[in-house]
């Protein structure tokens, strides 16, 4: 028997469209990690990324010579 409580979860957009609208504007990740000890810094790394689709329509920004 089943009730008007007894509905299923609204469900939200599935992952690959999520995806597809990130791809299609594109993602910047930025971040800094740094290892450091007695306020000496050891190691530091920084990553500036940028995520994007590709379309085939868009020459490539660099084409190699034919020999």
């Amino acid at each position: 028997m089943t009730g008007a409580g007894d509905r299923l979860p609204a469900r939200g957009p599935a992952l690959v469209d999520l995806l597809d609208r990130l791809l299609a504007g594109g993602v910047v990740l930025t971040g800094d990690l740094t290892l450091r000890i007695a306020d000496v810094d050891l190691v530091r790394i920084d990553l500036h990324a940028l995520i994007s689709s590709v379309d085939a329509g868009v020459a490539a920004p660099r084409r190699e010579e034919a020999a």
